[in-house]
């Protein structure tokens, strides 16, 4: 009974396809002989040199795929192969047609490699062309002109036999004018990967799915409570706008099934964007941000897209790991910011996407590692490295390893693999450098899934930031490997926790192995020393702050960002940005300080001096001390010192006036210098210093003082007592007035009896006697003298007594 495969209408099975191939050699053995006797070369083979010595160079028609599909075949499917023909150049080509020539079967991956490099290498072997049927013809290329083709051909014409990658070539035949004979003008080689049944043993495959992006936020808030951000730029807005480079990688990643490892900063960066935020304008104003919608959109997408997925967060600003190994821990202070830049990535990341993140990954720049990067990379608590195999070089195996390896330490490098890692770099714009790039990436991943019947886990570690075309070109490629036959996936903790292959090398490689291309473009020790100088500022700024968070949380994130791995080869902009917030924070500083004294002139042996500290921030400040120091107390003492401190408390937006109390000795100029120190005892600011010009008084001057104080006491009591006996002498005349008055009355009443005096007034004459020309007493009142009041005096009244 015939076997299912051979009926017709269903595929061949892999004992036909392999006798159907065997006749096929068998069949040209007559005609390879029949060509060995022919007389003479054609004038082609005469032209062309002797192939095994031939040159490799593209031909005068550049043949370009765009388009493989499906990338990794199965039984029963049509492969249909999309592209363009250009003639480069400069005379017509007739007679022309495309047609598919499969090839060898690739076993290595290096053969792999090799033929990717010269994909374009006329010169090169190829197999033979199949069916004209399959092949698309040209009557005529003019130069410089492109045409579009497409070939559809189903798999079983393709002759395939065992599983593995295949070479696959589109080539253009033709004739010139000056070569009218059928020849090879143009080729481009690309792999068919192949394996219709699922293999036995899957390779597990992790693909980190990287969300990074440069530096994008300075220091500087604004003094509202909300303390509005300022950006120095608004490019993070590009690239999370829809088509942007950020956008697609959220909408590519949230359908693949992969390991999203995030910069905390960028989660921080876009939702500082969701609210008030600010970018500079022209001078020194700055402009308003007007992109929160858009912000807001991008970090629902993202919570979307990570909801069910592993989330590794790298320390906050992706710090330059194998920079500060190199060069950095050498500066006091640089592996603490490595510590609070990985404290703050897991609530971050939690607080925006509401997921809870791993952060025991660290990844070094191009998995690139040495013994100094390793222990920098552990030293903040992460116990896994994300290294790559081609700083782990094996020597000796014929197979590629599992990932993770034990380095010594409680320490795992998961070694990711080099050459599906590097497979999505440089120019993806154009769509036949991506369809090659992600042929090649298939190819690669089958070959080594053939390579051993082991169980392995594969890391696959892409650049950090990939472009838009790079992004898209990683999705298409991973998209078809985890739908196919040969691999699963899996997460990258699985990868790290999977059994090591007993094989592998765990020696992490000695610092002389360091890629020197790297080690050019790492951030330098001047990077390291003024962040550390920043700090120091800083912390000697928060202790005097009222709410110091408000200056700690976005200075410490401006210092991490300073360390970024995105500073790599923009050395200028690195430092451009760093003298920024060191800059600004110096200007925080200087608004709180002494306003300067002119000389100051002293009367008197005791005198206070004020010191006025101004604090033109919108926090109050304390914890300060103000000093007050004479320079040369023997002539002036300050409190009975040569110093006097006072402890300091200014609201914000206010200024405090200090009195300290001085005696002077000695006539003559003293210089006094006024400092503010925090409590610790360390300077704040810069000092005051000031003349205190002394003029002792005299004892004979003080003497005459005091007499003439003496003679003005006397003239009161004086007066007092005039006062008093004119009050007396007063008092007794008004008694004499009244008993006149009760006389008077008694005549009156007689009067009233006696007609003759009855009716009669009193005359002026019986009034007192105002007139001037009156005789005076000395004790009289002077005139116009008001009557005293019996109250007390009022504040700065004189009073006479």
């Amino acid at each position: 009974m015939a076997k299912a495969a051979d009926f017709q209408g269903t595929s061949p099975s892999p004992a036909r396809r392999w006798l159907r191939r065997t006749g096929a050699l068998l069949t040209g053995v007559p005609l390879l002989a029949g060509l060995l006797q022919l007389p003479a070369a054609s004038p082609a083979d005469a032209a062309a040199p002797d192939a095994s010595q031939a040159p490799t160079g593209a031909g005068s028609v550049s043949v370009s795929v765009d388009s493989l599909s499906p990338g990794a075949p199965t039984e029963g499917d049509t492969v249909t192969v999309s592209g363009t023909v250009t003639n480069k150049g400069k005379q017509t080509v007739t007679d022309a047609h495309v047609g598919l020539r499969p090839g060898p079967l690739l076993n290595t991956r290096s053969g792999i490699d090799s033929i990717a490099r010269n994909s374009d290498d006329i010169q090169s072997t190829v197999g033979p062309e199949i069916d004209d049927k399959y092949s698309e013809k040209f009557s005529k290329l003019t130069p410089g002109v492109s045409q579009p083709f497409t070939l559809q051909v189903p798999v079983d014409e393709l002759n395939l036999g065992q599983d593995g990658v295949y070479q696959l070539a589109v080539s253009l035949t033709g004739e010139t004018s000056a070569q009218p004979w059928e020849q090879t003008l143009g080729v481009q080689r690309t792999f068919l990967p192949w394996q219709p049944e699922g293999a036995g043993t899957k390779t597990k495959t992790t693909f980190m799915w990287p969300l990074i992006s440069t530096v994008h936020m300075t220091a500087e808030t604004g003094s509202d409570e909300q303390q509005t951000p300022v950006f120095h730029d608004d490019d993070l807005a590009k690239e999370i706008s829809p088509g942007g480079r950020l956008d697609r990688m959220v909408a590519l990643g949230k359908d693949l099934d992969v390991t999203w490892v995030i910069d905390p900063d960028l989660l921080a960066s876009v939702e500082a964007m969701t609210g008030r935020y600010e970018i500079p304008g022209k001078g020194d104003d700055n402009l308003v941000g007007g992109h929160q919608e858009v912000a807001k959109r991008w970090l629902t997408e993202v919570q979307e897209a990570v909801a069910d997925k592993e989330v590794v967060a790298l320390p906050f600003g992706d710090p330059d790991l194998a920079s500060l190994a190199h060069n950095g821990t050498s500066v006091t202070g640089s592996l603490s910011h490595l510590k609070e830049a990985t404290d703050v990535a897991s609530s971050t990341v939690e607080s925006i996407l509401h997921v809870t993140p791993t952060t025991d990954f660290a990844w070094p720049v191009n998995g690139a590692v040495d013994p100094s990067v390793v222990r920098v990379a552990t030293s903040a608590g992460a116990d896994k490295v994300i290294a790559r195999s081609d700083t782990f070089r094996e020597s000796g195996l014929t197979y590629t390893t599992t990932a993770p390896r034990p380095i010594g330490g409680g320490t795992t490098a998961v070694v990711a693999d080099a050459r599906l890692s590097t497979a999505f770099q440089g120019d993806m714009t154009m769509a036949s450098t991506s369809t090659l790039a992600v042929q090649r990436f298939l190819a690669q991943s089958l070959t080594l899934g053939l390579q051993t019947d082991r169980q392995r886990s594969v890391v696959v570690a892409p650049q950090r930031t990939p472009s838009a075309s790079q992004a898209q070109t990683m999705a298409e490629a991973f998209g078809i490997l985890q739908d196919g036959t040969w691999s699963e996936s899996q997460n990258l903790t699985a990868a790290a926790k999977a059994k090591p292959d007993p094989a592998a090398a765990t020696k992490v490689p000695p610092a002389s192995s360091y890629p020197s291309a790297l080690r050019k473009q790492e951030l330098p020790k001047s990077t390291f020393e003024q962040i550390a100088r920043t700090q120091d500022k800083l912390d000697r700024f928060k202790v005097i702050l009222s709410a110091p968070s408000r200056v700690v949380t976005p200075f410490g994130r401006a210092l991490n960002r300073g360390m970024s791995v995105s500073w790599r080869g923009r050395e200028s902009e690195a430092a451009i940005y760093r003298s920024g917030v060191e800059s600004y924070l110096d200007g925080l500083i200087s608004q709180v300080r002494l306003i300067d004294k002119s000389e100051t002139k002293l009367s008197g042996r005791s005198a206070t001096i004020p010191v006025t500290v101004q604090n033109n921030l919108v926090q109050g400040v304390d914890h300060l001390v103000l000093r007050l120091t004479s320079t040369n107390p023997t002539r002036l003492e300050i409190d009975g010192d040569a110093y006097e401190e006072q402890p300091v408390a200014v609201s914000g937006g206010h200024s405090q006036s200090v009195k300290f109390t001085t005696n002077a000795n000695a006539n003559g100029r003293a210089t006094v210098v006024a400092q503010l120190y925090t409590q610790d005892g360390r300077p704040y600011g810069q000092p005051v210093t000031f003349d205190v010009k002394v003029t002792e008084i005299t004892a004979t001057v003080m003497l005459v003082i005091g007499g003439g104080v003496l003679l003005l006491v006397l003239a009161g009591f004086r007066m007092y007592t005039q006062r008093k006996r004119a009050a007396a002498r007063q008092a007794e005349e008004r008694d004499e007035e009244d008993a006149a008055d009760e006389a008077d009355s008694g005549t009156d009443a007689d009067d009233a009896k006696n007609p003759e005096t009855s009716g009669r007034r009193p005359t002026e004459e019986s009034a007192p006697d105002t007139r001037e020309d009156a005789p005076k007493q000395p004790s009289d009142p002077a005139p116009d003298t008001a009557p005293e009041s019996a109250d007390p005096s009022g504040t700065g009244e004189r009073v006479d007594r």
